[in-house]
């Protein structure tokens, strides 16, 4: 038993060592070379911070993209998903209310256009970004909205579309309150 306790404690403070210093020394080491330095990526306007462009913010006027649901009311503090499966009732319940609310607040389109994206929460419910499609979808309303032309809101979508990383790796996406801080520095 006292042959393995010494090797058992040396291996416990090498992992202390390596897991508790090294590793985080290089992760923040990493960081300080991230734009921001790691502190994530900041939405301005007009020099002020309205909110950080890696997090879900809420939209609900019409004069806004509206983002993806939220589980958790958009707070960063509690990021989960609802952990309710399809055929719960309750869940069932909130996707069918928030498909009626999206339907009234956008009449030109019918219900089996509507991207899944827009009804349901994702699982940290704090998403960023949506799809091309889910965006476009909502052009129209916000177009009338604004009391613009579906044609510039559309290109300011395109504009704001990111691609896969490398061309590969993930979907094209765009940045809600990127692109809706945008939408506010046009002219009718």
């Amino acid at each position: 038993m006292k042959q393995n306790i010494l090797p058992a404690i040396k291996l416990t403070i090498l992992l202390l060592i390596v897991f508790a210093v090294i590793y985080p020394a290089v992760i923040w080491v990493t960081a300080q070379a991230a734009p921001n330095k790691g502190e994530g990526e900041t939405a301005t306007v007009n020099g002020k911070v309205i909110g950080y462009s890696n997090e879900g913010q809420s939209f609900t006027w019409d004069k806004y993209f509206w983002p993806r649901p939220s589980a958790v009311n958009y707070n960063a503090a509690g990021s989960v998903g609802s952990n309710k499966g399809p055929n719960n009732p309750e869940y069932l319940q909130v996707v069918k209310e928030r498909l009626n609310n999206f339907l009234v607040h956008n009449p030109s389109v019918k219900k089996d256009q509507v991207p899944v994206e827009m009804i349901t929460a994702s699982g940290s419910g704090l998403d960023p970004d949506l799809s091309p499609s889910a965006a476009y979808i909502q052009v129209a309303r916000i177009a009338k909205a604004r009391g613009l032309e579906e044609a510039g809101i559309h290109a300011m979508v395109e504009k704001h579309i990111e691609k896969p990383f490398l061309g590969l790796f993930g979907p094209s996406k765009v940045n809600v309150l990127k692109l809706n801080r945008d939408l506010d520095k046009l002219k009718k």
